[in-house]
């Protein structure tokens, strides 16, 4: 197993923030659509940024549902990052005829109050379920938000306008709406946490 981090590739989200991130902590890491370097890493990021049915179709023209499903199934740490988030759940708002990843059973829905989508600083609530992150505030930039059947995996809460969940969090599995890798000093600490 490689101990680089494996961004994936599915041609799509700006990692230019999230590459400095790594970098700025030291981490060696790659950008990659490989599927054999996807299923022997350790640490797997899925960035953010873009529309969910392209997200989607990239993936499935790479085969790389079953290769992402497989690697989180064999233990490796996963972080999903904004669009990161929401692909791990079955449909959304945003695409209702195209099928998500489906690990967590729950649906994306778009925000109908405030202004959209919802960009700039937004502070974070943290539940049970969290180990990486702290209350503090955090950078967003959404339409949609996640609503997990399973309200146990629900690792933070944020308002706008309406409660929502902005991040999840179960066994190797950690997801944000946020971007941490452009919210400070908050997410150095909570990239810290993650990469020990």
């Amino acid at each position: 197993m490689s101990n680089k981090i494996i961004i994936i590739d599915y041609g799509a989200g700006n990692v230019k923030s999230l590459g400095n991130m790594l970098e700025f902590l030291g981490c060696e890491y790659e950008i990659t659509d490989d599927r054999e370097k996807i299923l022997n890493a350790k640490k797997i990021i899925f960035p953010g940024q873009g529309h969910f049915e392209q997200a989607m179709n990239k993936l499935n023209a790479k085969n790389l549902p079953e290769v992402i499903r497989k690697t989180i199934d064999n233990g490796a740490n996963f972080l999903g990052i904004c669009l990161g988030l929401q692909v791990l759940f079955e449909k959304s708002e945003e695409a209702p005829n195209v099928e998500g990843l489906g690990i967590f059973k729950g649906e994306v829905k778009k925000f109908h109050k405030g202004k959209i989508p919802q960009i700039g600083w937004n502070n974070i609530k943290t539940t049970q379920a969290n180990t990486y992150l702290q209350d503090d505030y955090f950078y967003f930039v959404n339409s949609y938000y996640v609503v997990p059947e399973d309200k146990s995996i629900i690792s933070s809460i944020t308002n706008y306008h309406i409660d929502f969940c902005s991040s999840v969090q179960k066994n190797n599995i950690c997801a944000v709406q946020f971007h941490p890798e452009k919210s400070s000093e908050a997410g150095i600490k909570f990239f810290k946490k993650w990469l020990m």
